[in-house]
């Protein structure tokens, strides 16, 4: 079978190798449809700070199911799947505790080497870890399952529930945007965004979203106030992962507001402390997904609550990630999904 192995940054090595087996307990996924991921970008470029190379990067998929190890009930073969990419211990702390997205030993496939990902024809699974896609539901969108429930998961991280809240998104991208989606769709009053892109702030209208600023143009505190009214913000989520847009967050929010750090970051930004102390603001890191997230992440696809269409922005064959690579760098403005076709 292909396998794409990301050797060293930028360097794609291209391998014909034995299709795996189903082990004790797994599922053999065929994997059909692909997401790149912001992750992914970064750790092509050497720059993610979590992921180690070489390693078959894919961590956001979609498939039929190929065939079943000993033990591995529940599916049928060639039943459309995805799969929840992180591989834990089950005995630290974390993951007694019911934080197995925390895991001490956590490992996520695609951004470690052990655990390839889906940039390969087949790759088995634990079965706990696979989930049906119900009927109707697309490759496109079983893929894009994964980045919903980093946004469901990143908006279940406010102390309490986001229903008749006023909610700021401060990063128009693919997770910016679905997790101002995920806002709107988990019951919140009203949604911002903010962004310097004029055609990712475009998106964010078709999917829904209430208010966008482009904060080139427009001050994000005086945005704010024009949208909620003076202290009528209930809070923010930082999803781009840089040092001006956490401190757009902390100017814009009210005293004693959360704000979710989902983006993630480079390098170590100046964050300003000082506001943080004198409003009482909570900093709050939102790292993955639980079990019960990915359910979520369907129901609110399948709900129409998500709107997926406007994110995806081109597709290439698995033989062509190259090229896929260079795309997102020449259309870095405009690029949002893209997707590998990976098989027929």
């Amino acid at each position: 079978m292909l396998s794409v192995l990301l050797n060293k940054p930028e360097e794609l090595v291209f391998r014909d190798i034995e299709k795996p087996v189903p082990g004790k307990g797994e599922v053999l996924i065929k994997v059909k449809r692909m997401g790149i991921c912001g992750s992914d970008i970064h750790a092509y470029y050497g720059k993610h700070p979590t992921v180690y190379l070489p390693v078959v990067q894919g961590h956001e998929f979609s498939g039929t199911v190929e065939a079943l190890g000993e033990g591995a009930g529940g599916f049928e073969i060639g039943q459309a799947v995805t799969a929840r990419p992180q591989y834990t211990c089950g005995e630290c702390y974390h993951c007694r505790s019911g934080h197995e997205n925390i895991c001490h030993n956590l490992k996520v496939i695609g951004c470690n080497g052990s655990v390839p990902g889906a940039a390969q024809e087949y790759i088995p699974m634990r079965s706990k870890l696979v989930f049906g896609l119900p009927e109707g539901m697309d490759f496109d969108d079983g893929a894009m399952v994964e980045p919903v429930a980093v946004a469901v998961a990143a908006v279940k991280s406010f102390s309490e529930s986001v229903e008749g809240k006023n909610i700021l998104v401060l990063g128009a991208g693919t997770i910016g945007n679905l997790t101002a989606q995920a806002a709107k769709g988990m019951g919140a009053k009203a949604v911002m965004i903010s962004d310097l892109c004029d055609e990712k702030l475009e998106i964010a209208k078709q999917c829904g979203i209430d208010y966008t600023v482009n904060t080139s143009r427009e001050d994000i505190v005086k945005a704010a106030e024009e949208a909620f009214g003076k202290d009528g913000l209930d809070g923010a989520l930082e999803c781009v992962g840089i040092e001006a847009t956490i401190n757009d967050a902390i100017r814009a929010c009210r005293k004693r507001d959360e704000i979710i750090v989902v983006g993630v970051y480079g390098k170590n930004p100046a964050i300003d402390m000082i506001n943080v102390q004198e409003k009482e603001l909570k900093l709050i890191g939102t790292l993955m997904y639980l079990e019960e997230d990915y359910y979520d992440a369907i129901r609110l696809i399948s709900e129409k609550k998500i709107h997926l269409n406007p994110l995806k922005t081109i597709h290439f064959k698995l033989n062509e990630m190259k090229e896929a690579y260079t795309y997102i760098e020449n259309n870095k403005e405009t690029s949002m999904k893209v997707l590998i076709d990976v098989c027929e």
